[in-house]
């Protein structure tokens, strides 16, 4: 309020306990910690003030701004998502295409691990069947090492195996998940000239 009109209002509050209304040209005491009114000289409500929150008040007033930046953080980083996926495929048949090459390079390796695993079984199995000779003897060190490392070229095959495995479903899982977002933007018009969008159907005449 300028300085004149700021000189002309009333500040008024009601004292809920003795029911008493208090005003004066500025706030008076008793209004302090209560809801007021600013009226003109005409008694006409210029604006209305709250009571001041308390700390429950405060606190939720708090956690529903931290949500509402939460979201809006959430929605920038969904666009700039959409944005990256529009730029990287140029249409739902570019997504089947990488999947389908990711797919092809996994499956590769999981075969190359397959097979380095089975030769160093059929390694073993040899080493195994010398070793019978040896039985109530020393065992020979070149077959004791040998058995040692078809046994430890097993297990880190194995685990390269395990490890492909996983990265194949998180592969097809990202690639559905990229399938499917990237329809959505399609359906909602994000891509209106896009060659994949649904055109509206002539209605029948």
């Amino acid at each position: 309020l300028s300085a004149s009109a700021h000189a002309q209002n009333l500040y008024c509050c009601q004292d809920a306990a003795s029911g008493r209304r208090n005003c004066g040209d500025t706030l008076p005491r008793e209004c302090k910690g209560l809801a007021y009114k600013i009226l003109d000289r005409a008694g006409n409500v210029v604006r209305e003030v709250g009571p001041p929150l308390t700390a429950e008040q405060k606190a939720a007033l708090q956690a529903e701004e931290e949500q509402k930046r939460e979201r809006e953080a959430a929605l920038r980083e969904q666009r700039r998502k959409d944005a990256a996926l529009l730029e990287t495929y140029s249409s739902v048949k570019d997504i089947d295409i990488s999947l389908a090459r990711a797919e092809t390079e996994l499956i590769k390796a999981m075969d190359l691990a397959e097979g380095r695993i089975k030769a160093a079984w059929q390694k073993r199995k040899k080493l195994e069947s010398e070793a019978e000779f040896y039985k109530k003897g020393t065992l020979p060190p070149e077959i004791a090492r040998g058995l040692r490392d078809s046994d430890d070229e097993i297990k880190a095959y194995s685990s390269v195996l395990t490890s492909k495995k996983a990265d194949l479903e998180r592969v097809r899982t990202k690639y559905a998940a990229d399938q499917q977002r990237y329809l959505e933007i399609l359906a909602s018009g994000g891509l209106l000239n896009h060659p994949d969008a649904k055109r509206p159907t002539a209605p029948q005449k």
